[in-house]
């Protein structure tokens, strides 16, 4: 096996299953990827197209080819000298009939073996969930959903239960409640089905056994063979006919004796008392820190990894765990003790283990996790923000608040969405938490007068201001780093408050973690680590849902910055931040990965490098864009329709910008209605997660085809003709120097200290919009067949808007890798000055070893130094240098990407030699 060089990410579903990667083995071996990198591979809900909703940790997934297909891909990599990183989801896993552990809690509640699996508070506050899990499921109000008769009673002879079924969703019953099912259906029972309910009715106390269980599963089964049993049976489900008034009353009597409430699914928000991935109802958080928990979760992946089969794992959602640094070093430790057991030379290699993690601009992950690093949202965003000219700042603001009206910042918009978000979407699980700060304040007397609504009251500002995900409480409290975190969110949170909530705030500091949970007995220790805990929880999704899912389509100044790790109210980031960034990433993580494109991103690497030109020449957008918007808006009022709103008209156009495909024609109709199409679903979606003109739990369906018929009015070739023409102008004029801007990000990515990621698909042009978008097929056999053809510099830059000087670049740069190892995993990172006339407009570093030497240099920001036919191989370097170290002095360079070599003169490399017809250089010196 060799070292973790270059990961190739893949999303597999039933369209793209297992062995469909099988033959792309040779394709990104030749590439110079070392490792796939795939999307979890158990067995999800039917039709996933992500993974993400496990239903089953112990199989690889039937739908995807099981096992057979995952021998088949593996042994193909190994006989490539290529390896296989496995993205594992421990937080959370589908909560519907497709998961055994979940139906059986539902069946058995708190007496269910799989009961502690899930987080449930068994024990809520509100009498009406007591002992019972909220089951918010229903498409209207459960009284609603009664007199429909939707809801029916049923019977599985096969199985011998008893369930609710509602359209096409199960709902098990508990056994202790199917002798109340008989004795509905005939008052008057006979002998044995007396027996048979009296047998069902001692299943509804706390100490039933597993034998019991197993039993409950047999009785009613073969009381259905048998002739009165049969008629027992239908005479029940006779009696709870949803379609008479008897029946749903015995329906409603039913559903108050299982272990779960059925509700509508407009109560979870404000009653659940289980966590949930994000807001997401079908997605049941775990329970992880328990030994049972964690070993069923993981079992597969151990005997995977202790096989050869995996070399190591990507963690979802780490951030969503009770404790994810016990988490993580347990998970090593695990891994490291199975290292010996793995055949051959893989027995040397140790396991990689990378988290998903998004890291604020000042935060560090810390080591005592002891994993390899991030998969790369800090990366994406810093190479991302280089590329944005600083100087286009002042005027893109101004232009953004001239067409929105408003003069928020961002972040004043992230705190509008979490003041939403607290109210509407976590009141629940805010609710959880404030009455455990109560339960906490009741156990001494100076603190026992703290109400519950004061407690959430001062607890909602706070978690308004928290300024990173999470923090990692454990039972000595705060680390210096955490309680500096807080601090600030306390700062911020005094501001809006008021006379004793200030007090009640410092009172908040200890219980959540200010104050070791350990300095105190128990049961006091418990909650206050638990209670922690559980705030910790929650800031995480909140952070996520309020910047990623709402205040990016709120804000949009360019949205090239709106991006998953990003901060968009950062504009740009220097070269000298940059190069500082870099050289933390090599003293601390150097085997972190390097992402530019995720399955998660908001647009594609490419779509974003090329709205970034934007920022180089703001005033060109700005009279575009006014004059598009101003034609709209005439439009609108001449034919009396409903025009969109500025911003989202704004927010529409730079998208329709970023994503333009470089082969669309306007003649050609049936390829501007599929990009069309592609939009109008961005839309919708954007718009949804702006929560402002429509919403996912509200939508305004007026408003949303109101901007469907305005893009398929824009992309019909004849009433679009002149709208279409403008746009296509535009785009092209910015096309190219977006392509530059794209080879830059893409050599960062491949040179700088970490372990570069490509998304699928990504090896060429990616101007993809957010998922589901970002996941559609990707043309492979196109791939493979460019292979072979000319790569020489001028042929590729004649053919640039195939995507094939991408692909060359990768695969060059990739290459080096390949064959200096030890240069990419541990060289020195060597900030270069520059001197000469584009000095302002260009980077370069060296990576040095005691074997070879590597130089890159990358324009910045050159869009208006570009010939004047726009040919990016053409840029203007002018006199600009790169001063080379002594230590590099007499050297000859070779070019990797290119044909050519160049030796400093005087100390010096000028880059318009350098770069030999490209508009970057990497030169490498043995």
């Amino acid at each position: 096996m060799s070292l973790l060089r270059a990961t190739a990410r893949f999303q597999f579903h039933a369209d793209f299953p297992i062995d469909a990667a099988v033959p792309l083995v040779d394709y990104y071996a030749r590439l110079g990827v070392s490792h796939f990198y795939a999307s979890p591979l158990t067995r999800a809900r039917k039709g996933s197209t992500h993974g993400y909703d496990t239903i089953d940790y112990s199989l690889i997934s039937p739908e995807l080819g099981g096992e057979p297909a995952l021998h088949r891909l593996v042994t193909s990599l190994r006989e490539a000298g290529m390896g296989l990183i496995l993205d594992i989801v421990p937080n959370h896993m589908a909560s519907g009939p497709e998961t055994a552990w979940w139906q059986s809690m539902l069946e058995w509640g708190p007496h269910s073996p799989y009961a502690s699996y899930f987080d449930v508070d068994w024990q809520a506050d509100d009498p009406w969930l007591h002992g019972k899990v909220l089951a918010p499921f229903l498409g209207e109000q459960l009284g609603k959903v009664l007199d429909s008769g939707t809801l029916h009673l049923r019977f599985d002879a096969d199985t011998g239960q008893f369930y609710l079924a509602y359209h096409e969703t199960r709902y098990p019953l508990t056994p202790g409640s199917f002798g109340t099912i008989l004795r509905a259906g005939v008052p008057l029972l006979d002998e044995a089905t007396l027996a048979m309910a009296a047998f069902f009715d001692d299943l509804a106390g706390e100490d039933v056994t597993a034998a019991q269980r197993e039993q409950a599963r047999e009785v009613l089964k073969l009381a259905a063979q048998t002739p009165a049993g049969k008629q027992a049976i239908n005479d029940a489900l006779a009696a709870h006919d949803p379609l008479q008034v008897a029946g749903r009353q015995h329906l409603d009597s039913l559903l108050d004796k299982q272990h779960y409430r059925l509700a509508w699914w407009r109560t979870a928000p404000e009653t659940i008392n289980w966590r949930r991935f994000f807001e997401i109802t079908d997605l049941a958080g775990l329970r992880v820190e328990q030994e049972e928990v964690f070993e069923a979760v993981h079992e597969l992946v151990f005997r995977l990894y202790a096989e050869g089969w995996i070399d190591g794992v990507r963690i979802d959602h780490i951030d969503g765990l009770s404790d994810p640094l016990a988490y993580s070093r347990k998970l090593r430790a695990r891994l490291e003790a199975l290292q010996s057991q793995r055949p051959g030379r893989l027995a040397q290699d140790a396991p990689v283990i990378l988290v998903e993690k998004i890291l604020a601009a000042d935060e560090t992950l810390d080591p005592r996790w002891g994993v390899d690093g991030t998969t790369g949202y800090e990366f994406m965003d810093q190479v991302g923000a280089l590329l944005h000219d600083p100087s286009g700042e002042a005027r893109l603001t101004a232009l953004w608040q001239r067409v929105s009206g408003s003069t928020l910042r961002f972040d004043e918009h992230v705190i509008n969405a979490r003041r939403l978000l607290i109210a509407q979407h976590f009141a629940g699980e805010v609710e959880a938490v404030a009455r455990v700060l109560q339960s906490i304040a009741r156990m001494h007397p100076e603190s026992r007068d703290w109400s519950l609504v004061a407690i959430r009251r001062v607890l909602s500002e706070l978690l308004l201001h928290v300024p990173v995900y999470r923090t990692y409480v454990d039972l000595d409290g705060r680390s210096e780093t955490d309680q500096a975190v807080f601090d600030r969110a306390a700062d911020a949170a005094r501001a809006n408050l008021r006379g004793t909530d200030i007090e009640l705030l410092k009172v908040l500091d200890g219980w959540l973690g200010g104050d070791a949970p350990q300095d105190f007995p128990p049961p006091e220790c418990e909650q206050r680590l638990y209670v922690a805990r559980r705030f910790q929880q929650l800031t995480s999704p909140l952070a996520a849902k309020s910047v990623e899912d709402t205040a990016f389509f709120r804000y949009g100044r360019l949205l090239s910055r709106n991006e998953v790790g990003a901060d968009p109210g950062q504009f740009s980031l220097s070269v000298a931040d940059f190069h500082q960034c870099n050289a933390e990433r090599l003293a601390t993580t150097p085997n972190a990965m390097l992402a530019t494109a995720t399955h998660d991103h908001k647009r594609g690497e490419d779509a974003r490098a090329r709205l970034a030109v934007l920022s180089n020449q703001p005033a060109q957008w700005a009279q575009t864009i006014e004059r598009w918007l101003a034609r709209d808006a005439a439009a609108a009022a001449k034919h009396g329709e409903v025009a969109l709103d500025a911003p989202d008209a704004y927010l529409l156009y730079q998208t329709i910008v970023a994503s333009w495909p470089l082969s669309l024609r306007l003649d050609d109709g049936p390829a501007l209605q599929a990009f069309a199409e592609r939009l109008i679903a961005w839309q919708q979606k954007a718009l949804r997660e702006a929560k402002q003109r429509s919403t996912w739990f509200d939508p305004d369906s007026d408003y949303e085809a109101a901007g469907a018929r305005f893009l398929t009015r824009l992309f019909d070739p004849v009433q679009g003709a002149d709208a279409l023409a403008d746009i296509l102008t535009y785009v092209e004029s910015i096309a190219t120097a977006g392509a530059v801007n794209s080879l830059v990000q893409t050599v960062l990515k491949l040179t700088v200290p970490g372990v570069p990621d490509i998304y699928q698909g990504t090896d060429w042009w990616d101007l993809s919009l957010m998922d589901p978008d970002n996941r559609r097929p990707v043309d492979f056999t196109a791939r493979r067949a460019a292979e072979s053809m000319p790569a020489e510099v001028d042929e590729l830059w004649a053919d640039w808007p195939s995507g094939r000087v991408k692909h060359h670049t990768i695969s060059r740069i990739l290459g080096l890798r390949r064959r200096l190892p030890a240069l990419f995993a541990s060289g020195d990172y060597v900030p270069l000055e520059i001197i000469g006339a584009a000095k302002h407009h260009a980077l370069a570093f060296a990576r040095v070893d005691a074997q070879a030497s590597m130089l890159v240099v990358v324009p910045l920001y050159m869009a208006d130094r570009l010939d004047s036919s726009g040919v990016a191989s053409t840029l203007d370097w002018a006199d600009t240098c790169v001063i080379l170290p002594d230590a590099l002095e007499g050297r000859r360079f070779e070019s990797v990407t290119a044909s050519g070599s160049i030796a400093p003169l005087d100390g010096r490399v000028r880059v318009a030699d350098a770069v030999f017809g490209l508009p970057f250089a990497v030169l490498v010196a043995n």
